[in-house]
């Protein structure tokens, strides 16, 4: 039986703490129905999810007239048990978590999709770089993800199972990300995981690893996993969806004018624009991580064509659950409001 390692308690409730943390200073009790709106995001100063702090700091959500309260959790998979519990009433996530829940029976759909590639990063330590040159070499090995059953944890799974790895043979470690996940790969308690910018820029300055496997272009993405691969998106209920759509198409409108902004400014204008305490190393850097994870995002907010499809694929090759289940990808995502919006 795999043994699932987790990071020390101490480390593990710090960051859990930031959780707790709002990006605005509103009352969290307030019900998405008629008042502010509760997204949770999987690492609010995570690169691949920059639009969702961006909008609020452009202004976007009060030019529509939405009060939007953003909270963070340090995975994508405790977000989406926040929103499965009703806590809050929109993720900003990985889109593959949708077809999970489907057949968990929860109807979640996508409303908004940022990207067309995963973002993810498989990175190695340096002791470890010699042994590991592609994900045959994942048996026996700890890989860190960001958390048990999230997106990280998923692509790691396809990776190893695509390359004749089966999950059994390595061993996931739940680490975070940035400071958690950095420690990890320092320590040794991993022997290289899958993250994101600005945590893979920050490996890569600090010379504490190497990149195995980069999918944070469209390039890169098909290369490892087969075609498009729509990830970081605004997901949501689809009851609520159904009986707020002037509300989501609010939140659509602001989205994704801000990705069309993303689209014709410089990574150093963006960095700017993101809150101080996110570019941990160095201004210079933050703006490299956003310059390097740049391509990963579309401009208008649609679902990739044939993207739904990748995923399906992805989650199947490894997916107890999805493996003989029946996915009606159609009810998983929506272009309903980002082609308005676009339009």
């Amino acid at each position: 039986m795999r043994r699932h390692l987790t990071i020390s308690a101490a480390a593990l409730a710090a960051t859990l703490a930031l959780g707790t943390l709002t990006a605005c200073g509103s009352d969290s009790s307030t019900s998405g129905s008629g008042g502010k709106v509760k997204i949770m995001v999987g690492g609010l100063d995570k690169v691949i999810y920059l639009p969702a702090m961006l909008t609020q700091k452009l202004g976007y959500f009060k030019d529509e007239g939405v009060e939007v309260e953003l909270l963070t959790e340090p995975a994508g998979v405790q977000a989406t048990t926040s929103l499965v519990s009703g806590d809050v009433q929109g993720v900003v996530g990985f889109y593959d978590h949708t077809l999970d829940l489907q057949v968990k029976g929860k109807q979640v759909e996508s409303v908004v999709q940022f990207s067309h590639a995963s973002g993810e990063v498989e990175v190695v330590s340096n002791k470890a770089a010699a042994t590991i040159t592609s994900p045959k070499d994942f048996k026996g090995k700890k890989l860190g993800v960001t958390g048990l059953g999230s997106s990280t944890d998923f692509l790691t799974k396809y990776l190893a199972v695509n390359d004749g790895v089966q999950t059994e043979q390595f061993t996931p470690v739940a680490v975070g990300a940035g400071q958690t996940f950095i420690s990890a790969l320092q320590q040794g308690s991993i022997d290289g995981g899958m993250t994101t910018d600005p945590t893979v820029a920050q490996i890569l300055d600090k010379k504490l690893g190497k990149v195995l496997i980069d999918m944070r272009t469209p390039e890169g993405s098909k290369a490892a996993l087969g075609g498009p691969y729509p990830s970081s998106s605004l997901y949501m209920n689809t009851d609520w969806v159904n009986s707020n759509k002037e509300t989501v198409q609010k939140l659509a409108n602001a989205f994704v004018k801000t990705l069309k902004w993303m689209s014709t400014h410089s990574p150093e204008e963006i960095a700017a624009k993101m809150p101080a305490d996110y570019a941990q190393g160095g201004k210079d850097l933050y703006a490299r991580a956003i310059k390097s994870t740049l391509p990963m995002f579309t401009t208008d907010g649609v679902m990739p064509a044939d993207g739904p499809e990748t995923v399906e694929r992805v989650l199947k090759a490894f997916n107890p659950n999805l493996q003989n289940a029946t996915v009606d990808l159609s009810k998983t995502f929506t272009t309903e409001f980002a082609e308005k919006a676009a339009g």
